[in-house]
């Protein structure tokens, strides 16, 4: 399997993040001001293998994925199996950041059945070579972040302008997309019969999707989107 660097950054960098001036002067009221720091803040932590905090979430992220199954320790070959391209996922935090790997133990906490149907892939008829979990939920939150200009001081694109009034109705709002997302993603995978290979096409085909629906005037909380029943199948 190819490197962390390869094959995480060659998906995320052919994302395009579209901005718009006519975005840049809308006011936030307090509460989507104050929850937009929050998230931005939380972007900016880096994933660090020697904090105990962190540690702790690996070991966490393990167990609900495999709960009757013993880890060996946090740099294992057994994270193969959950979908990190080495024995030490810490490697493939890099491209995005601890809140990766906090989107990744969101959904198995807040979703588990959709979380273990995607892990295990048992929706569909699946490909000889899939698309490797752990580092697909890397690469789904790196998404998001560009698709939602979160980067920027405030976003300047019509999905980042929604979006920020949906998290002002909904703290986990991000969360959330992320989980739905997810599931979009699997669904597109199985739509497109994709392999291994053709991933960054089912990444930017779930974005496009997901930038239509942020755009729609009847969407205005995350469980409007089409994809969220998804969830609960």
């Amino acid at each position: 399997m190819a490197g962390s660097r390869s094959w995480i950054g060659g998906v995320l960098n052919r994302l395009s993040n579209k901005r718009s001036d006519k975005f840049l002067d809308y006011p936030l009221t307090p509460i989507q001001e104050q929850r937009l720091q929050k998230l931005q803040k939380r972007i900016q932590i880096p994933f660090d293998e020697t904090r105990p905090d962190h540690q702790e979430a690996l070991r966490e992220l393990w167990h609900i994925a495999f709960p009757n199954v013993a880890l060996k320790g946090l740099v294992s070959e057994q994270w193969k199996e959950m979908g990190w391209q080495g024995p030490n996922p810490s490697t493939d935090f890099r491209a995005c950041g601890f809140i990766s790997l906090e989107n990744l133990l969101f959904y198995g906490r807040t979703y588990p059945a959709s979380f273990r149907r995607v892990l295990l892939k048992q929706d569909g008829t699946r490909a000889t070579w899939e698309y490797p979990f752990a580092v697909a939920g890397i690469n789904i939150s790196f998404m998001l972040i560009q698709m939602l200009d979160l980067y920027s001081e405030k976003p300047s694109n019509l999905p980042g302008f929604n979006f920020v009034k949906l998290l002002g109705e909904d703290e986990e709002a991000f969360d959330v997309l992320y989980c739905t997302a997810f599931e979009m993603v699997d669904a597109q995978w199985l739509e497109m019969r994709a392999s291994y290979m053709e991933f960054n096409k089912v990444l930017q085909a779930t974005s496009s999707q997901l930038e239509r629906e942020l755009c729609s005037d009847n969407v205005h909380r995350i469980q409007d989107l089409s994809a969220y029943s998804l969830l609960y199948q």
